[in-house]
């Protein structure tokens, strides 16, 4: 199964467990239509692959919006906490090269790349939290601007006591408590 060429039964299963999540949790996508969202997904394979793997990393994506200027509709990560099968990653490439010893399996940054999927900037985490309370045990990377990543830290988020906190870290860090939340347009 390649990023352009899932199974037709790989495609019938994601658009299945995508159509029945968007219906199960429609204050998250409001005056949003399934069908015109399907037609995207069905047009779209790659992106379709994007949203496999968001799923089999227990990301559990749905629609979260629809940017009327580029025609696309916006995916979240909407599992409770960060995605199992995305934590225990340092921030990326540099800071997984840095590490000497007890190197994690990979990088968030390296790992959204091979999914086709983009981590959460602080603004879309923010919006996140307006849809519902997410990573009330965990944490998440987020994007990091350029400015911190270069001074060696990275950036992570979670919601505690009623509202989100941003926090920093060094890149080379990793938690098994800590993963990331992915976007992906289509």
């Amino acid at each position: 199964m390649s990023k352009n060429n899932l199974s037709p039964e790989h495609q019938e299963e994601i658009i299945s467990i995508l159509k029945t999540r968007f219906e199960k949790n429609k204050t998250r996508h409001e005056g949003i239509e399934w069908n015109k969202v399907q037609e995207k997904l069905e047009a779209n394979p790659t992106k379709l692959w994007s949203l496999l793997e968001m799923e089999k990393t227990d990301g559990e994506p749905d629609v979260v919006g629809y940017d009327k200027n580029t025609n696309e509709y916006i995916f979240f990560d909407c599992v409770a906490e960060s995605p199992k099968g995305r934590r225990s990653l340092c921030y990326d490439r540099k800071a997984l090269n840095s590490r000497k010893e007890h190197k994690p399996k990979n990088s968030a940054i390296d790992m959204a790349e091979e999914m086709g999927i983009e981590i959460l900037t602080e603004e879309q985490y923010r919006a996140l939290h307006e849809l519902g309370n997410f990573d009330t045990k965990t944490s998440s990377w987020i994007a990091t601007t350029p400015e911190v990543r270069k001074l060696g830290g990275a950036l992570f988020s979670d919601f505690r006591y009623g509202r989100t906190f941003v926090y920093h870290n060094g890149a080379e860090s990793y938690y098994a408590a800590r993963g990331f939340r992915g976007c992906l347009k289509v």
